[in-house]
């Protein structure tokens, strides 16, 4: 026979034991209720399938976007993968800047050996402010900002960039060397050298995590189509002429009616 302290130990383990049983299937149903919740994961679905299938496809590419512009800037600053050639990649950043293309091309165009090479360089100039006005216009609407990884400089730092989109750099370049393959270029190296150019600029971009990758590539797009506007609005030299000539004559004759209006008064 057992003992009565005994059996208080076993009574008192058996009501101990149900106890935590209790609390045990307690913990369960709040965990089921609070991790299962029928209604909110139907809720979150519904609203996933709501969406329309443009606005998951816009999310989807702009992630892409993001994954792949994270993973292309790998000269973003010097302890990143490629630090070490960042200055080189910095070089040819700075070739495709609208400070040096603009003051080459007015000075080739003052400096003109002969009316052709100055009608081309007048063309380039007119295409580079056509370039600068229409990203600028387009930057300020779409107002998208630069990357977080984008490191200023002194080579970024002429015009203070608040927004990435599209690439001008990427504009330019393909209005550029589509500008040269037309307008200069005549053998295949040289076709080659310019296109490797272009494409070495627009990549830069990438590589010191300046812009998106859709930045540079609708900045390539917009750059080929620019060219092809300039070449319908090419400005030959004899209507330059005459459209100078034009205007100076109408000075010359608004002038004499003025002073002819003074002498009859008189």
């Amino acid at each position: 026979m057992s003992s009565p302290s005994n059996r208080r130990n076993s009574c008192r383990t058996v009501v101990c034991s149900s106890r935590a049983s209790s609390e045990c299937h307690g913990r369960r149903r709040g965990s089921s209720c609070s991790y299962i919740s029928p209604g909110a994961q139907a809720e979150d679905f519904s609203v996933s399938l709501s969406q329309p299938m443009f606005t998951i496809t816009l999310r989807f590419l702009l992630a892409v976007d993001l994954w792949l512009s994270k993973r292309l800037g790998v000269c973003a600053c010097e302890g990143s993968a490629w630090g070490s050639i960042r200055p080189l990649v910095r070089l040819v950043e700075f070739s495709g800047h609208v400070i040096p293309w603009l003051i080459g091309a007015v000075y080739t165009l003052l400096r003109g050996e002969s009316a052709a090479e100055q009608e081309i360089m007048l063309n380039l100039t007119l295409a580079l402010i056509l370039d600068l006005l229409l990203v600028r216009t387009v930057k300020t609407l779409v107002r998208r900002r630069t990357p977080s990884q984008n490191r200023s400089d002194i080579f970024s730092t002429f015009f203070v960039e608040r927004y990435s989109f599209p690439s001008g750099h990427a504009s330019r370049a393909a209005m550029c060397a589509r500008f040269f393959l037309a307008q200069l270029v005549d053998t295949a190296s040289m076709r080659a050298l310019v296109v490797g150019w272009a494409v070495l600029v627009s990549l830069s971009r990438l590589l010191l995590a300046r812009h998106y990758v859709t930045d540079v590539g609708f900045g390539l797009a917009m750059g080929y189509c620019q060219y092809s506007l300039v070449e319908r609005l090419w400005v030959t030299w004899d209507f330059l002429q005459d459209l100078l000539l034009m205007r100076l004559r109408e000075s010359l004759d608004r002038a004499y009616s003025e002073l002819w209006m003074v002498d009859w008064k008189h």
